[in-house]
């Protein structure tokens, strides 16, 4: 028996075993968290794509490299100097829609309060919530398409010059009027900011997310994408189903009653609310209320 303990003492005398500390799980689990949201998001865009051409590339150097191919070795490294570059271009795409998902975070509005955009007044009432809801499935019942994008924190100026202006109080009657077919305005989308419709056949970015379903068509995709640049909050009425739709954050959510549609809408207008308090506190801050008195004077 102490045969075997001196044997096993001698394989395991050269063993290091580090002491880990509190800190040490912390950043395991941080790390973690990290490649398991690169992963997931690596594996929604086209970045899933690239990746497995580039996993592609590396085989074939290293196949390279195992059979001595020495000018295909010789390019290589003379390329190794702009790879990190032309990775940084081939990505550009997913990678600002990254940044862009990352600073739309509630986290970066609290400890940036200053970046709140938003002027008093601008968010929408409760009769404007019952005209939105109300017109969205007065259109599902006959299926008429429409696409219909709510502005929250985050403006959609660069969209709302790529249509024709309106600037009209929102009401029922009128978003059925611009969304009947063959109208001059019923093609595209239309931007809600407040009560007010102030732009409509706007064109929208088109989403990429390979997760949408083939059966949806442009109206969705275009409302999807929009909430992937945006904190925008989009309705999408089907003109093949009626179904009703909306889209936030990035996600799709399809099939919609009235009752969950109301609801949603007032879980923004009561998180705009908060944010409208939080931007009339920094306000000075930004010296907009010296600018406002002296444009009412």
């Amino acid at each position: 028996m102490e045969v075997i303990i001196q044997q096993l003492k001698s394989y395991t005398s050269g063993f290091y075993l580090p002491k880990i500390q509190a800190i040490d799980i912390i950043e395991i689990l941080i790390i973690s968290v990290l490649l398991y949201y690169c992963i997931v998001w690596i594996k929604s865009t086209r970045a899933y794509t690239l990746l497995k051409g580039i996993l592609f590339v590396g085989i074939f150097i290293l196949l390279a490299d195992l059979f001595q191919m020495s000018t295909v070795l010789w390019i290589v490294k003379n390329l190794a100097a702009v790879a990190a570059t032309a990775v940084v271009i081939i990505f550009q795409p997913e990678l600002r829609k990254a940044l862009e998902q990352l600073g739309q975070k509630n986290l970066i509005s609290r400890m940036m309060p200053f970046e709140a955009g938003k002027d008093e007044g601008e968010f929408f009432t409760d009769k404007t919530i019952t005209e939105l809801v109300r017109a969205t499935f007065d259109m599902s019942e006959v299926k008429t398409g429409a696409l219909m994008v709510i502005e929250q924190n985050i403006l959609l100026s660069e969209y709302e010059n790529t249509g024709i202006t309106l600037d009209s109080i929102l009401t029922s009657q009128l978003l059925v009027n611009i969304f009947e077919h063959n109208t001059p305005l019923h093609d595209g989308a239309i931007i809600v900011r407040g009560d007010r419709i102030v732009s409509a056949t706007c064109y929208l970015p088109l989403s990429d997310s390979l997760s949408v379903s083939k059966e949806l068509g442009t109206r969705h995709r275009a409302g999807l994408g929009i909430s992937e640049v945006s904190d925008s909050f989009t309705i999408i009425v089907s003109e093949e189903t009626g179904r009703v739709s909306y889209a936030q954050g990035g996600k799709l959510t399809t099939g919609v009653t009235p009752s969950e549609l109301r609801e949603q809408l007032h879980r923004i207008q009561k998180k705009s609310n908060w944010t409208d308090g939080k931007t009339k506190k920094f306000r000075i801050w930004k010296g907009r209320d010296k600018h406002e008195e002296t444009a009412n004077e």
